[in-house]
């Protein structure tokens, strides 16, 4: 897919291959024929001309957001307690704010083409990826620890921990990333095969992200009152960031099933499942935005 909301073409290339019996027009209409009306696939013209737009609306409201953000946490040092304490919102203030600053190359790259090169492109990727790791993290262990309500040593020694831990993640997804020349240059996460290591690997980090560590820790506050009671004031508004990105761990579990021919999909799932994945992407990206302003709100209440 390509990053950072969505689909492009040389995914639509790989779900048609597993298919069989594909091929294009001038109108850039993929499509398959199913002994009946071809299938036709425009979402690709569709994301050319949103995408870029949306990413840059997104980033603007993303810098503002996250400026009036870090104002708040300079002017009301004292106004922070936990769970939602200083040093726990300035973190996910900078990983929200790194995640936004790789919007305006990534939407000039899909509007105009990537013509920065294969190692930008996959640095771009492990930028991206280190900031959801690192904010998933860190809402991960502010959910469930107070280490976060001073900043001293033992604080200091986690946040080191859960950067560096969060690069490390975040490094198979530029190994697996690179770009395409199909018909322009563009910069996509998913250059090799589905079934290659980086990539499963890069994909299985993924859904522990986006799923498996939020479950686990939904199941481990109803479990656990002490947790429970941390909910109070609101540590459930850092949890938007977990909301906005589960349905893209799910479109990325299905993805994967699709394209290992694990599921053998019908007409209507071909035509109409990159604009569920790339919506629920572009759900996602919304976190750098929205995120900003629900943790303003909850400490203004």
């Amino acid at each position: 897919s390509q990053s950072p909301s969505v689909l492009e073409s040389k995914n639509s290339l790989d779900l048609l291959e597993i298919m069989g019996n594909l091929s294009y027009d001038d109108s850039n209409m993929t499509f398959l024929d199913y002994d009946a009306a071809p299938c036709h696939n425009q979402y690709c013209p569709l994301f050319q001309r949103v995408a870029p737009t949306f990413l840059a609306v997104t980033c603007a409201m993303a810098a503002l957001g996250t400026g009036a953000l870090l104002v708040a946490l300079a002017k009301r040092p004292h106004a922070w307690g936990w769970p939602q304490s200083r040093a726990l919102v300035a973190q996910v203030a900078v990983g929200m704010g790194l995640f936004a600053a790789l919007l305006p190359p990534v939407a000039v790259g899909i509007g105009q083409g990537w013509q920065l090169g294969t190692g930008l492109c996959r640095l771009t990727h492990l930028l991206w990826h280190w900031s959801l790791f690192a904010q998933g993290l860190l809402v991960g262990s502010g959910s469930c620890t107070t280490a976060w309500c001073r900043w001293n040593p033992q604080s200091r020694r986690l946040a080191v921990a859960v950067w560096a831990g969060a690069l490390l993640l975040a490094t198979p997804a530029a190994l697996a990333s690179g770009t395409v020349a199909a018909p322009e240059t563009s910069c996509i996460r998913r250059s090799v095969d589905i079934l290659s290591p980086a990539y499963l690997l890069h994909l299985a980090l993924c859904l522990c992200l986006f799923l498996l560590l939020p479950a686990v820790l939904l199941a481990a506050t109803l479990a656990m009152p002490r947790l429970r009671a941390g909910w109070e004031p609101g540590i459930g508004v850092s949890w938007l960031f977990f909301g906005l990105w589960v349905p893209y761990g799910v479109g990325l579990a299905v993805d994967f099933f699709l394209q290992a021919q694990l599921l053998q999909p019908n007409c209507g799932t071909f035509e109409h499942f990159d604009y569920v994945l790339g919506l629920s992407e572009g759900l996602g990206v919304l976190h750098c935005c929205l995120g900003p302003a629900a943790l303003l709100a909850a400490q203004l209440c």
